[in-house]
């Protein structure tokens, strides 16, 4: 199986947000661990913060993420200012499409971007929104047998 993601970035900062207003999107859903944080970090780094801020300046912005921890989910809450939904099921849509109900979001109006193709892009697709892969935000430190579990993930991808 293939998953072609609409837009497939080295880096979060690399999307163009101007592009994404221009085509219609109003709102970003983000994928949490290793696409916005490191991996149950619950922590956030002053660039992201800094990114995210510029984003929400044109976009509904929301955290869509799998993580159910309680205490990790606590930690996050008390440090995010945006919605979220954690145990989303993701690539399950059920969850994500009640919660875009809720803040009266159309799902053709919003961009889902995320680490993972078998997760986060396969569940945009699913959605029938705009669907961004990104590299996880600590690449550069990821173990080698995390590196290599995500190599193996890509070649689901098609370019």
């Amino acid at each position: 199986m293939f998953v072609k993601p609409d837009y497939n970035l080295k880096k979060i900062y690399d999307i163009d947000l101007q592009n994404l207003k221009q085509q219609g999107i109003k709102a970003m859903l983000f994928d949490l661990d290793s696409t916005l944080m490191a991996s149950k970090s619950a922590a956030y780094s002053e660039e992201i913060l800094n990114w995210l801020n510029l984003v929400r300046k044109d976009f509904f912005i929301a955290v869509v993420s799998n993580n159910k921890n309680p205490k990790y989910i606590e930690n996050v809450r008390a440090i995010s200012d945006f919605p979220m939904l954690f145990d989303a099921a993701k690539p399950k849509t059920a969850k994500i499409l009640e919660f875009l109900k809720e803040h009266n979001i159309n799902v053709k109006e919003c961009v889902l971007v995320g680490d993972r193709p078998l997760t986060d892009i396969l569940c945009g697709k699913n959605l029938g929104c705009k669907t961004i892969l990104v590299d996880s935000i600590t690449a550069e430190t990821e173990a080698k047998i995390v590196r290599f579990v995500r190599f193996l993930e890509r070649l689901t991808v098609s370019h």
